[in-house]
């Protein structure tokens, strides 16, 4: 190595952070150009470069775990169909497989390679969720995957720069979106062009031909990284089970993790059986989120690509409900997939201790609301003349206590989407938000409080029913405390005059009537009474504890003020004692 090499060590780190800076601006430009609210208002999306051989060198900070880690089990799928050799210049290719792509039909994967002077150096890869893919549309109803919408296999969007329209217009006559949905297809191909712009860009400053060098500096050195972290905990074998609502019956989740010399491994069996209804969970799926539960524990700060995932395997035997096989429905796969991280969570809490937060809603509790004609049930002639729409929006409850800290209210967690502003979808339909607020009470009472859910209010200015498509969890069975931490409050969907509704499927809204979704909170962590009294009279002050909470849980007797009652809580706290 001499003195002007341009892949010296310092200029090799300069180039990985460069990297992921043009990747960055890769998914900045799919969110700036999404037709979508989930693209552009939640960063519903993953952006990565790859090298030659389907391995992710990095990956943009904008996303979530369940597209970003299973586009990077995507792309080798790509080329096992299109061979590096078969490409060229101005090709892109697509699929929403949900085997082959991030788990289920409405997510679209583009891939598109890279050349630079006439030759291949890099593959882009992204995803995005669309509004809507056909068939039953987004809900957990339907029993085989065939009913969820429009399937597309790995092909070309593009050949040589010349899009193939007859897939445009097979998307468009199949979907109830088309503007949205086919701007979002258009959208991915161009934020991967970005990418490859702003790449062939650094090549040319920093003088090199390849990233074959920068790519084994990249993946050896996280690789070697996530190793000294995972060496850092106690080996051995651990087990955990959760136990979840899933849709016909309860769902147990079970893992067994084996932390050793060469990594980390878990595997899911024991785990229930599929289901019968869109529950089920792709293994690209699984791999995901359970991988991304590890890393967020073991090693969080090294950057996530090929050689830090690589040293954290996971498997699940076939025909379990995280690993499912087509045709199995899948459409909501994320209402089982986000709990994967809780319950690494409860392998590594045995070999940490102290290291791991308490369990969390984890599934997203989102509005899927659905309107116009044959939308609902009941008389045809109530939506006969009602406004069409169908709209989408993220919304969460509270996540788990952390080491030290308060659980986050309102915060998705495993997920990463952003709570989706309700003006957003009131602007182009007839949906209206009439209350969006914390649930008080709903966090885990500990040492360290869980974080709140919300409370939802949503009705219909349109003179109709409406539906809501209903995939949420948490109802029968909350988050859990530990150590010593209570429960999370469990979740709740309702209508405002009464009528208690399914935590799972589609279901009317009557007209004039509306929908309340209490979101759950997260579990607490440590004893509740050895939370500083402070800290519990300004939960009270600020409406997320109610005075009496403050006095079951937390044997603090406390004014709406935030003023607490020193003489009446010493008497209480030695009551309890006793």
């Amino acid at each position: 190595m001499t003195a002007n090499d341009p892949l010296s060590p310092i200029r090799l780190q300069l180039m990985w952070d460069r990297l992921i800076a043009v990747v960055e601006e890769q998914a900045l430009a799919l969110i700036r150009t999404g037709f979508s609210t989930s693209t552009r208002e939640a960063g519903d999306l993953s952006a990565g470069v790859f090298d030659l051989k389907g391995a992710m060198l990095a990956q943009a900070v904008t996303g979530t775990p369940g597209h970003i880690n299973s586009m990077a089990r995507a792309v080798p799928h790509f080329l096992a169909r299109f061979p590096v050799e078969s490409m060229k210049e101005g090709d892109v290719f697509l699929t929403n497989d949900p085997w082959k792509g991030t788990g289920h039909l409405h997510d679209f994967t583009f891939v598109t390679p890279t050349f630079r002077r006439g030759r291949m150096v890099a593959i882009f890869a992204s995803t995005c969720h669309v509004v809507d893919i056909g068939g039953r549309g987004m809900t957990a109803d339907a029993r085989q995957v065939y009913e969820e919408g429009l399937y597309i296999p790995i092909m070309r969007f593009a050949h040589a720069g010349k899009v193939d329209e007859t897939l445009i217009d097979i998307v468009r006559a199949n979907v109830r979106e088309p503007v949205q949905v086919v701007g979002d297809l258009y959208s991915l191909a161009t934020c991967n062009d970005i990418g490859s712009k702003r790449l062939i860009q650094m090549m040319d400053e920093f003088g090199i031909d390849d990233l074959d060098r920068l790519g084994r500096h990249v993946l050896d050195r996280s690789k070697a990284a996530t190793l000294e972290e995972i060496g850092k905990i106690t080996p051995g074998t651990y087990s955990f089970s959760m136990r979840v609502d899933g849709y016909e019956k309860p769902l147990d989740l079970v893992a067994t993790m084996k932390i050793g010399p060469t990594g980390i491994d878990v595997d899911f069996a024991g785990t229930s059986g599929v289901s019968s209804y869109g529950i089920n969970v792709p293994i690209c799926y699984t791999e995901a989120y359970a991988s991304f539960g590890v890393k967020c524990i073991v090693a969080p700060k090294i950057p996530n690509n090929e050689g830090s995932l690589s040293v954290i395997r996971i498997t699940a035997p076939e025909g379990c409900i995280l690993n499912a096989q087509p045709p199995a429905p899948v459409a909501t796969r994320h209402v089982t997939g986000q709990m994967l991280p809780d319950v690494v969570f409860g392998c590594l809490h045995q070999a940490l201790r102290n290291g791991v937060p308490a369990e969390g809603t984890s599934c997203l509790w989102n509005l899927m609301a659905l309107g116009g004609p044959g939308r609902t049930d009941g008389d045809a002639e109530e939506t006969k003349d009602a406004i069409p729409f169908n709209v989408m929006s993220f919304h969460s409850g509270g996540t788990g206590a952390r080491p030290g800290k308060d659980g986050l209210s309102a915060t998705a967690f495993p997920s990463g989407v952003r709570n989706m502003p309700v003006e957003v979808n009131e602007a182009i339909s007839p949906i209206v938000v009439w209350k969006k607020e914390y649930r008080q009470d709903s966090g885990g009472a500990g040492t360290h409080r869980g974080g709140l859910g919300q409370v939802m209010e949503v009705a219909s200015l349109d003179d109709a029913p409406f539906a809501i498509s209903a995939y949420y969890d948490r109802i029968e069975f909350p988050p859990r405390g530990r150590d010593g931490g209570a429960n999370g409050m469990a979740g709740m969907v309702s209508l405002g005059s009464g009528a208690v509704l399914r935590g799972k499927g589609q279901q009317t809204v009557p007209k004039g009537d509306r929908v309340v979704i209490e979101m759950p909170g997260g579990g607490g962590l440590g004893d509740p009474r050895a939370r500083a009294l402070e800290a519990v009279a300004n939960d009270v002050k600020l409406g997320f504890v109610s005075t009496d909470a403050a006095r079951r849980d937390y044997g603090v007797v406390v004014s709406a003020e935030g003023v607490i009652d020193t003489e009446a809580t010493a008497t209480l706290r030695a009551a309890a004692a006793e």
